[in-house]
């Protein structure tokens, strides 16, 4: 059955993924990337990606349409969530306002859900208000800082400054090896999630901050935002990351968390700055002190 909606321009700036669990809150993120491939899911009968953002009249045509799988659940259905992760999160927020949170994730925990995971950043969220949203995403082993809006408005905010680069993020890793320039910036194209013969430019900035026992200390400021971006830049640099299970094939540190760390952000809204640092997760910070590599401040 096929159901065509026209989007409403409340919901203009929307990320496309964002605008389906707002209409059919039983869809799970990766149900709407798969369908999307497939072109199940089209915007104005074209293929379009899941972070494409939507327009005023745009129409979303979903091909596959059922009651059964995309159905708009009671907005006070709450997911249930572990007392562990409950305290977790709260003990992880940095920053609160009326409009926004700023959270320091810990290594372990995905940011989305999907068929194989039980609990995510956005199902803790969610439990917390149906408004709450992501504004971006880290890795499942990846810590460090994460914005979640705590409205529509500032949903739509966050999303346009990210697309327009006003937010600025800056990563720590320890990596394996050393990059043969101690500090540069790498444009790489980058294979897409949907369709890997089509491909993502990126522009990474790097620098070395400190290098002993085969081991950099090496802080990354990127200017676009893909998937493991900074983790394939690293492994082409010639330095994987320590602990990247995926793209680092050496043995020696196989058992270690991934050390890579979003350390900081910034960005400014309505005439005030803000700046945000995490605090190194207490792994990450063992394992510069056992290797004799300083504290990056």
């Amino acid at each position: 059955m096929k159901k065509i909606i026209k989007v409403a321009n409340k919901d203009k700036g929307l990320r496309l993924d964002k605008w389906l669990k707002k209409n059919f809150s039983s869809l799970n993120q990766s149900f709407i990337e798969k369908n999307i491939r497939k072109k199940n899911i089209q915007v104005n009968n074209l293929k379009k990606v899941a972070s494409y953002r939507l327009l005023d009249r745009d129409k979303v045509t979903i091909l596959n349409y059922d009651e059964v799988n995309y159905k708009n659940l009671s907005s006070n259905k709450k997911y249930t969530i572990e007392k562990i992760f409950k305290e977790l999160f709260k003990n992880s927020i940095i920053f609160e306002s009326r409009n926004f949170i700023i959270l320091d994730k810990w290594s372990g925990i995905a940011t989305q859900g999907g068929s194989k995971i039980k609990t995510s950043i956005d199902h803790i969220i969610k439990n917390i208000s149906s408004s709450y949203n992501l504004v971006h995403r880290l890795d499942k082993e990846t810590s460090g800082l994460l914005i979640i809006a705590k409205n529509l408005k500032y949903t739509k905010l966050f999303g346009q400054m990210f697309k327009s680069h006003q937010i600025k993020k800056k990563y720590l890793a320890i990596c394996q090896g050393r990059p043969k320039i101690s500090e540069s910036i790498m444009e790489l194209n980058i294979p897409r999630k949907e369709n890997t013969n089509l491909m993502h430019k990126t522009e990474t900035y790097y620098k070395v901050l400190d290098y002993k026992n085969n081991l950099s200390q090496i802080l990354f400021i990127p200017k676009t935002g893909r998937t493991h971006q900074l983790r394939i830049v690293s492994k082409k640099l010639g330095c994987p990351i320590v602990g990247d299970k995926k793209y680092n094939f050496q043995n020696k540190f196989k058992v270690e968390k991934l050390k890579l760390n979003a350390y900081e952000i910034s960005f400014e809204i309505k005439g005030k700055n803000y700046i945000f640092s995490s605090l190194i997760p207490f792994d990450f910070k063992k394992f510069l002190q056992k290797n004799n590599l300083n504290i990056y401040k």
